[in-house]
């Protein structure tokens, strides 16, 4: 095996061969599968397994289990290099979506997610890692935006195939997860065939790492993994449980809005870089909020699939803006905290995770409305900790009470 290309050194490679050129491949091979896994989900559940709230919600618990223990990441890169954990990950992934629709009982459902939620959470939290480390400072904004819509492109490309065949061509879920899970497959092994191994400049810690000048950036991760829960487990499901939305009609929907996210993500980045981590995540989570409190009028108010599916649109849209949490972090981060850091704040992302889903179900059971209205008041919560967010982060000026005090030694 070759030695790892320095990253200083990649300008001599042909630009589809450079980091960012993988990072954009593996932007789209992930929703290959997992698009494709979340947009079938809800049908094929209710139809095939005959799930209620309560099972959906134990699903999504295990499903997030991964994502807790995504601080074991850090004990593996102690003999795997993360570019290749990344490509490991991303090939179970594959694999995991493409035998889904052969398991249709609750146990063989819970197993399969756990398996395809190893792949996703660990390929992510790598690949977040490599992110941070293989793209600038000054240009991070412009390109994290890119590769929010290169991923939002791969997701229109499946949910464009699944729209347009599903009816005419007769297809099943055990088709579609096999020929969404084998493409993604499929470009892992190109990818781990055609790039080589590159090294960053600054080489990461092994071990665990929890900084007190970290602890906004940690209690953000956690306000963003608890908002997430109620988008991820519980619009879609209403969606399909409220409004009886078919394969092709919940599949019309997610395309409309990766149209609209391929479309907008990279003006998304060019603003991060002109206004800042503090205005635009405020912009997200006021946006949020509203968006919780019109769920809620659903419930209330009678309103119908229309406006359903226009404020599950722009829930999306909002959460395609969380790229600014990463560039916050990497302005005020040590560079060798970036691997061992984003393994613990996708636990830390994924501790509400975990209990929200199945406690919600319950709640889902009797109050649906009451499970939006807590997602408003997560959304307001994570708006009061972005206020404290400084105009211009850097190591020493985390937060606005750092008052440029020194970076202790730790």
């Amino acid at each position: 095996m070759s030695s790892p290309i320095p990253l200083s050194e990649t300008h001599r490679l042909p630009a589809w061969r450079r980091p960012e050129a993988l990072l954009y491949l593996m932007a789209a091979a992930m929703p290959l599968s997992f698009a494709t896994w979340s947009a079938l989900l809800n049908n094929f559940v209710i139809e095939v397994a005959a799930f209620t709230g309560k099972e959906i919600g134990w699903l999504h618990t295990v499903r997030e289990i991964p994502g807790l223990l995504a601080v074991v990441v850090i004990v593996i890169l102690l003999a795997v290099r993360e570019q290749v954990l990344a490509l490991v990950m991303l090939a179970l992934l594959g694999a995991a979506t493409a035998v889904t629709g052969w398991f249709t009982s609750f146990s063989g459902l819970l197993v399969m997610t756990l398996l395809s939620s190893i792949g996703f959470h660990y390929f992510e939290t790598v690949n977040q890692s490599l992110q941070l480390q293989w793209i600038d400072k000054a240009r991070a904004p412009i390109v994290l935006g890119r590769i929010v819509a290169v991923g939002a492109g791969a997701s229109l490309a499946a949910y464009g195939a699944i729209v347009a065949l599903w009816d005419s061509l007769g297809l099943d879920y055990n088709t579609v997860y096999m020929a969404s899970g084998g493409l993604t497959i499929v470009i892992v092994l190109f990818a781990a065939l055609a790039y080589p191994q590159f090294q960053s400049p600054h080489l990461q810690h092994r071990h665990m790492v929890l900084r007190r000048r970290y602890w906004l950036y940690y209690a953000l991760q956690f306000m963003a993994g608890a908002r997430r829960q109620i988008f991820v487990v519980f619009a879609g499901f209403m969606m399909v449980e409220r409004f009886g939305m078919k394969v092709s009609e919940m599949t019309l929907l997610l395309l409309c809005n990766y149209l609209i996210n391929m479309a907008v993500a990279p003006v998304m980045g060019r603003a991060l870089g002109k206004y800042g981590e503090r205005n635009v995540m405020g912009f997200e989570y006021i946006g949020l909020t509203l968006v919780f409190l019109a769920y809620g009028g659903i419930y209330w108010f009678g309103w119908g699939i229309v406006i359903a599916g226009g404020l599950y649109i722009l829930d999306q849209l909002f959460f395609a803006l969380s790229f600014s949490l990463k560039t916050y972090f990497q302005k005020i981060a040590d560079p060798r905290d970036i691997a061992p850091t984003a393994a613990v704040a996708f636990t830390i992302n994924h501790i509400a995770a975990v209990f929200l889903p199945a406690a919600l179900g319950y709640l889902w059971a009797t109050s649906p409305d009451y499970v939006f209205l807590l997602g408003a008041g997560m959304a307001l919560v994570a708006f009061g900790l972005i206020c404290l967010i400084p105009r211009h982060p850097e190591p020493g000026m985390e937060t606005v009470f750092s008052r440029g005090l020194p970076v202790a030694a730790e």
